[in-house]
């Protein structure tokens, strides 16, 4: 076993050494090892300081790349083996006892920054190069023939000595002269170049204006190009150059040669080709990422008239419980199973899949007739999941959620395309999951709209954008005025007036009911006082403020503080509050529960079990709700619309009421809209009643009318 080095300086000199090993036989240097070993000494201190840095600086890493150009490391193989080295080595000797993860990905980083440095240097050098060699040939033009043959010496000189290819051809493309840089890089001898000809190196990647810069250089019409071009070596290889040719002219001024320096970026671009497959792939899957998916989307869209396409976005239904309980290597493992059944649903150049993040997959069909494929592309998804995945032997069984958008390229952008998809996935979801559902444009709008009130509700309460009606208790026997509900209303600034319908389920969700209600709770009472105060003693001393109360507030656990809290403000007995919740937010209701309606019904607070009659509760359980009203639900005053009524209805209200008073309740009924049906329920034994037939939710002021109305009638 290797002994580990025992100190930072120790480590250091040993990470040295290695490099040194690996970049030595590749280096064009005078340089004995243990002398390169010393220079690249200062160069391993800088990466491991720049490792250890508190923030990271790829100048660093460049100038450490670009010293290694300095040091006549110029080949692409020394910057291959150098990166090789420290990806392997530089964390393990100079990152010990650091974030391992978060020191690798800085050494990633460090090598990047190291390439581009060294390629910059590298370009720089030989654009020095190019330009002696440049100064070089047009000193030999126009020497006299005394001088000739000392300038020929220094253009040999530089033309063997350079790092860069470069070759000689006459006017008709005929290779006359190649340097030891140009051979070295073709991987042929001086005699299989020599007798080629330049129009004989074509290539597929060559780009369409290459061969026309080429024939204008020669025809005399323009004196250099500098392109990129491939080449084919004799292994089969591929060669990639920045390549510039220039046009060499006689003492007269008649064309007369080419110059071509070709510098080797083979290395670079396969560095460049894996860091944008990695920026651009999913490390899991292996599948094109969410940067590449809109890149493609993008081009879709923007394609010409007559194009259409079609998009399926996945989303697995249970995932979170997968990792959840079998971690996160299954849940890892499951995905990539999942994304190679994608992958597999993929049956043309014209389709792709992807994976956006987590358990979020997109698939893309793009054509003139995308309608029943896309529909037919979400059928081979589901399809493909139906089979079990076996996972640390066990079967998974995995379903998934799509939502389908087809049509028209060039009507939407990506990320409209994109949201009208998650719209409809999540309401593929929303009704059971495992299916897919086609995209619905009014769907996607109230989608939209439910978002944008959501985004508005934190402050429209601060904007006073909510205000209150109200809607009369009346009392069946007398026909007077015992009370009101009260209703909440958003004056929303585009939307106007919204019923608690469109918002009240949005804020339950956001958990700004609790303020809302809140407020509420105070300006109804506040109304009550008022209302109170304005009758003076009397029937109007029995006027009561209905309230209702969400299942979030209820397991609130400010509920009982505030509530006592705004009746000492206000100054009103508890008696003017009632609090109005939902059969179906008690059913099952524990003790914990019911704990703080107990404490507010001791306290003189009347609790209304809302909608009765709907939740399937068991009534036996209304012994033990602190309930002192029961509002039975609408439902059994429709059936009362019409003469005569049905008589299992009014048998199973009369029941209902008969029982409720058995245990000391009140029953109010709600949805009243005609006389007839407000005589059957006084006639049942019902005690109070709300609807339209009396008057609907308005303003305080009209409900201070009809108190009044009663008071002298």
């Amino acid at each position: 076993m290797i002994a580990e080095p025992d100190g930072p300086e120790d480590r250091l000199r040993r990470l040295t050494t290695i490099w040194s090993r690996a970049v030595f036989p590749v280096t064009s240097t005078s340089l004995t090892r243990p002398e390169l070993e010393e220079r690249l000494l200062p160069l391993t201190r800088r990466l491991s300081r720049a490792l250890l840095a508190r923030a990271f600086d790829a100048v660093e890493g460049e100038a450490v790349g670009a010293a290694l150009v300095d040091a006549h490391c110029t080949e692409p193989e020394a910057l291959s083996r150098s990166l090789d080295c420290l990806d392997a080595y530089l964390v393990l000797y100079c990152g010990e006892g650091g974030d391992q993860e978060g020191l690798r990905a800085r050494c990633a980083r460090l090598q990047h920054a190291m390439a581009a440095g060294f390629a910059r240097a590298l370009r720089e050098r030989t654009l020095a190069e190019q330009e002696a060699i440049a100064q070089a040939a047009l000193r030999a033009q126009g020497v006299v023939a005394q001088a000739l043959h000392a300038s020929e010496a220094r253009f040999r000189a530089v033309f063997e000595g350079a790092a860069i290819g470069i070759g000689i051809a006459d006017l008709e493309g005929n290779v006359l002269q190649v340097n030891g840089a140009l051979l070295r890089m073709f991987g042929g001898s001086e005699q299989t170049l020599r007798g080629r000809n330049v129009r004989d190196w074509t290539h597929a990647e060559d780009a369409p204006h290459v061969w026309r810069l080429y024939e204008e250089l020669v025809r005399g019409e323009r004196e250099h190009y500098h392109v990129e071009k491939a080449f084919q070596r004799p292994d089969g290889t591929v060669l990639w150059t920045n390549l510039t040719v220039s046009l060499l002219r006689d003492a007269d001024g008649n064309p007369q040669y080419q110059l071509a320096l070709m510098e080797d970026t083979t290395e670079r671009r396969l560095l460049n080709l894996r860091l944008r497959y990695e920026a651009t792939h999913d490390a899991l899957t292996g599948l094109p990422n969410r940067t590449l998916f809109f890149e493609r989307l993008e081009k879709v869209l923007n394609a010409g008239e007559g194009r259409r396409f079609g998009l399926c976005y996945l989303d697995l239904d249970g995932f979170k419980t997968i990792n959840d309980s079998l971690g996160h290597a299954a849940g890892d493992r499951l995905l990539v199973e999942v994304a190679d059944r994608l992958q597999a649903c993929v049956t043309g150049p014209e389709e792709m899949v992807a994976r956006l993040g987590g358990d979020e997959f997109v698939a893309l069909t793009t054509g003139s007739d995308t309608r029943h494929r896309a529909d037919a592309l979400a059928a081979r998804i589901m399809n493909a999941l139906m089979a079990p995945i076996r996972i640390d032997g066990r079967e998974l069984t995995v379903r998934g959620s799509i939502g389908v958008v087809e049509g028209p390229v060039g009507e939407r952008s990506a990320a409209e395309v994109l949201r009208s998809a998650d719209i409809t996935m999540y309401r593929a979801k929303s009704a059971g999951g495992n299916r897919f559902e086609l995209a619905d444009p009014e769907a996607d709008a109230r989608a939209i709209t439910r978002h944008g009130l959501t985004t508005a509700l934190p402050t429209a309460l601060d904007r006073g954008e909510f205000f209150i009606e109200y809607q009369p208790l009346v009392h069946l026997g007398d026909g007077s005025v015992r009370g009101a509900e009260a209703l909440v209303r958003w004056l929303h600034p585009q939307y106007g007036v919204l019923g608690p319908d469109r918002f009240i389920p949005l804020a339950e969700h956001t958990g700004l009911i609790v303020p809302l209600g809140r407020w509420v709770l105070e300006q109804s009472v506040r109304q009550a006082r008022e209302w109170r105060e304005r009758h003076g003693a009397g029937a109007a001393d029995s006027l009561r403020i209905n309230v209702n109360l969400s299942p979030c507030q209820l397991r609130h656990p400010g509920l009982v503080q505030d509530t006592v809290e705004i009746l000492e403000r206000v100054g009103v007995q508890p008696d003017v509050l009632c609090l109005e919740l939902t059969e179906s937010a008690l059913i099952g209701a524990d003790d914990d529960l019911l704990k703080p309606l107990r404490r507010l019904a001791e306290m003189g607070i009347d609790i209304a079990l809302d909608d009765f009659g709907t939740g399937y509760s068991n009534l036996a359980n209304l012994r033990r709700l602190p309930v002192s009203v029961l509002k039975l639900d609408r439902s059994f005053t429709q059936s009362m619309q019409q003469f005569p009524a049905d008589p299992v209805d009014l048998k199973i209200v009369e029941g209902i009421v008969t029982l409720a008073h058995s245990l000391d309740l009140a029953v109010t009924v709600e949805g009243v809209e005609t006389g007839a049906q407000a005589e059957q329920l006084r006639l049942l034994g019902c005690d109070t009643a709300q609807g339209w037939y009396y008057a609907r939710p308005g303003p305080p002021e009209r409900l201070h009318e009809l108190a009044l109305a009663d008071a002298t009638g």
